[in-house]
């Protein structure tokens, strides 16, 4: 335990040592480059910043922003307002302040972004930046017109000095970024951008995720823009036009700023294309051609630099690792086979195989005599003419595992997004142990306790399995239970990356998940689906675990008959959006109306 909390410290400090190494690689550099180069430096860091603000709207959130500059122009001109009335604090107290500037501006602009996607958001983005341009070339900066340059901190006088100044801060900045990546906001980001609907189930706000994201990366934006009127002493719009953000975005995308080392080398891109072509007598305006070039074959292949020397990265260390332990392998195979007396079989495996499924099953809600969890009465939902579910009624007993039942378009999937929120316009009442739910938006029901699985693949491969159950579980699950259930679903360690993980696994994933948020009822549509028999028998045998050890509630719907004999007590057959069956179990599946619709008529002819 102890050298596992020595590890855990260990890495949680790994950030803050990089971040010191880097500022004293900075000393080193502000000290040996040419004049010249450290002026280029700072300009580059500057870019670093903004990139480091746009990786978190576009590479994490997935959201087009186009409009980059326009917010660091927002920080530079509080920075130099901020100068002109000499505000108290300097440079080390403004550079915040045009960030949070930057920061309402960014807000105000993402507002668009809670209906818009895609081409129709970039659109609006793009319109502020040309807007921005303009209004810029009209009213100027302050001080320029005066000739009041932006004053540098007392303990960073001149261009050297400066530079250091800017390193320290692209290390706070980029410290900052981490720790909000690997917080829940980060979480959020990434799980909005791969699903907007998967986000809203888990209980939280697509609203709040999608405009902390912009605020941050304007946030950030202006940090930057307030770094460069520090460089430069006063501030002109040329630095800040519609044209430079289309190209900064493209960068983005070329070099996966969503990384952070990906966001430094792609400020260096940002001086060193320009300067190379500077040397070789060519326009610098084709700098913009060569990285709209780049950004056309990013988009086209599906690939970016920093997402390819990442791979590159982890295969040289993978093959470094294999090397290492081909010796301890060979040695351990020639060694004879010893049985360790101390060895454990792991918590999933001994639970869910030694007792048979059929032993466990929840008792049947038809006799239970415990309480109504969920009610509901007369629910109807249309699609123009079509009628998707037509006056259903249902009731869950508190601890019970139903299964809902169907052929294909018989409703089962609309009754689940019915009562997980997702289709408030229904007719008829829905009550959660009494209290009513007509209204509340999905993030208010997985709030009160309704959880749901989808068919469809909702886990974000962005993420860490840690990181996407702790975010589901909103904060309620600790470390130790969150490997509690991992391992009770027989998943990977939270350490392993998802986009490693294949999707069978992933949807055991969602159901640990989903578990460690404690709901009181969890919908489960199709959760075995692309499972192999083994893991199906496993996986049953796990379900009807789950209402007596961990008081959870189950809906489930399920096509593989199997798994519906051997986990649920009660089922609800629907056909055509009618339910046409419902009670125990073995009463409903002899139901001939239920053979016909289930199963066709040459089944039971």
């Amino acid at each position: 335990m102890l050298r596992a909390n020595s590890l855990l410290a260990r890495e949680r400090m790994k950030p803050l040592a990089i971040a010191v190494a880097c500022v004293l690689v900075g000393w080193l550099l502000s000290a040996v480059l040419p004049a010249y180069f450290v002026f280029l430096g700072t300009t580059a860091i500057v870019a670093m910043i903004s990139l480091l603000g746009l990786g978190i709207v576009t590479g994490s959130a997935g959201m087009m922003a186009l409009c980059q500059l326009s917010f660091a122009a927002v920080g530079a001109w509080a920075v130099s307002w901020l100068n002109s009335v000499d505000a108290p604090g300097g440079l080390v107290v403004w550079l915040p302040l045009g960030g949070l500037a930057a920061a309402a501006a960014g807000v105000v602009v993402g507002l668009p972004a809670l209906r818009l996607r895609g081409v129709n958001l970039a659109v609006v983005t793009l319109g502020f930046a040309a807007a921005a341009d303009l209004t810029l070339g009209k009213i100027q900066f302050p001080g320029t017109q005066t000739g009041i340059q932006v004053a540098r901190p007392d303990l960073f006088p001149g261009d050297r000095r400066y530079f250091l100044f800017a390193v320290i801060v692209l290390a706070l900045c980029s410290l900052l970024v981490h720790y909000l990546q690997a917080s829940r906001w980060g979480s959020g980001w990434k799980f909005v951008a791969f699903s907007e609907r998967g986000t809203a189930s888990a209980g939280t706000s697509v609203t709040v995720t999608k405009l902390t994201a912009f605020g941050a990366g304007a946030f950030l934006a202006g940090v930057g823009g307030g770094l460069l009127s520090g460089q430069v002493g006063l501030v002109y719009p040329s630095s800040f036009t519609t044209i430079q953000s289309l190209a900064l975005y493209v960068l983005a995308i070329v070099s996966g700023s969503y990384l952070i080392d990906m966001a430094v080398l792609g400020g260096i891109l940002w001086v060193l294309v320009p300067e190379l072509l500077k040397r070789f007598g060519i326009s610098q305006d084709w700098g913009f051609v060569i990285f709209g070039a780049l950004g056309i074959q990013s988009l086209t292949t599906g690939s970016n630099l920093g997402a390819d020397l990442r791979a590159m990265w982890w295969r040289r260390t993978q093959r470094r690792r294999k090397s290492a332990e081909a010796p301890a392998a060979a040695d351990a195979a020639r060694a004879p086979a010893v049985p360790d007396a101390g060895t454990k079989v792991p918590a999933a495996t001994s639970q869910t195989s030694a007792v048979p499924a059929a032993v466990r099953r929840p008792t049947s809600s038809a006799v239970s005599g415990a309480g109504a969890l969920l009610s509901v009465r007369g629910l109807s939902v249309t699609f123009g003419h079509v009628t998707a579910l037509s006056e259903v009624d249902l009731d869950l007993t508190e601890g019970s595992v139903t299964g809902l039942m169907g052929p294909n378009g018989a409703g089962k999937s609309t009754m689940v997004d019915a009562l997980a929120g997702f289709l408030p316009q229904h007719q008829g009442t829905i009550q959660l142990a009494g209290q009513s739910l007509n209204g509340l938006s999905p993030m208010d029901r997985a709030r009160l306790g309704i959880r749901r699985t989808f068919q469809q693949d909702r886990v974000p491969p962005t993420l860490s399995v840690g990181a996407y159950v702790r975010f589901i579980a909103r904060g309620q699950a600790s470390d130790e239970r969150v490997e509690e259930l991992l391992r009770f679903f027989n998943c990977p360690p939270p350490s392993t990356q998802l986009a490693r993980v294949d999707v069978g696994t992933r949807r055991l994933i969602e159901v640990a998940a989903n578990m460690a948020a404690s709901p009181r009822l969890l919908l489960l549509d199709e959760p075995a689906a692309g499972l192999s028999h083994e893991e199906h028998v496993s996986f049953a045998e796990q379900l009807v675990q789950l209402p007596d050890r961990f008081g959870t509630t189950l809906l489930l719907i399920e096509h593989d008959l199997d798994m519906v004999r051997s986990v649920c007590n009660d089922l609800v057959v629907l056909n055509f959006g009618e339910v046409i069956a419902s009670g125990q179990r073995d009463d409903v599946l002899a139901n001939p109306q239920v053979m016909t619709a289930y199963m066709g008529e040459l089944e039971v002819s």
